[in-house]
């Protein structure tokens, strides 16, 4: 896999790129991952509903074709786009999620912060009482029963520290995670973050951790690489 640096570069020729490469590659193409911040957008998912754009203000927003609702990116925050041939990897989507949640898990235990999952809510998530606790949430995924429906998701004491949304075509993926190191998170105040109405949104200097967004970069790159992998 080769790792790009691209530095703080804007949204939309981001994403046109992406969609450039995943086109324009073949089933011999190297597979790559962009590490990158964003000037402060809104970016809209498929399902993506304007009643969750509250407030935008003046930071544009952007419609695109990953997964997901409303999330925001802004400068202090590791977006991470890897740019996949899964038939190539071996793996299906489901698992290739389950590994780049992974891969955000191991980078805040780099820096001491303990991450988990919820049930039914994509990204990665801490405890707000206590980020540094082990204790495992009862909010957790767990193995369903025979004709269980889908779990409602459930975020009471948690932050929302890295969000995730994809988009597969022709088995191959784009776009990806965002990761908040040390950002102004007062526009995710002017969405429903992800959907969720009042779901809040931390980072790692809220947690106490002030972490260099070079060293979260690095990182979390090296997770992503080292973990999507076959």
């Amino acid at each position: 896999m080769q790792l790009r640096h691209l530095g703080q570069v804007p949204y939309a020729p981001t994403y046109e790129a992406m969609q450039r490469f995943t086109a324009e590659r073949s089933g011999d193409t190297p597979d790559e991952l962009w590490i990158c911040e964003h000037p402060a957008v809104f970016t809209q998912g498929l399902a993506g509903r304007s009643d969750h754009l509250l407030a935008p203000g003046d930071i544009p927003v952007v419609a695109t074709n990953r997964g997901g609702q409303v999330t925001h990116h802004g400068p202090g925050q590791v977006v991470a786009y890897p740019l996949i041939d899964l038939q190539r990897t071996g793996y299906y989507v489901k698992e290739y999620v389950f590994r780049i949640e992974e891969a955000v898990i191991r980078t805040l235990a780099h820096f001491g912060v303990t991450g988990h999952r919820v049930a039914g809510a994509p990204g990665i998530y801490v405890r707000l009482d206590d980020p540094f606790s082990h204790a495992m949430l009862a909010q957790r995924p767990q193995r369903r029963g025979p004709g269980d429906g889908p779990p409602q998701p459930d975020f009471t004491g948690l932050g929302k520290i890295a969000a995730l949304g994809i988009k597969v075509s022709r088995h191959c993926t784009y776009h990806g995670v965002a990761l908040n190191v040390d950002m102004d998170l007062e526009p995710f105040a002017r969405i429903n973050p992800c959907g969720y109405a009042g779901l809040r949104t931390i980072d790692l200097s809220t947690i106490g951790i002030h972490a260099p967004w070079d060293e979260a970069a690095a990182v979390l790159g090296e997770q992503l690489a080292m973990r999507l992998t076959p």
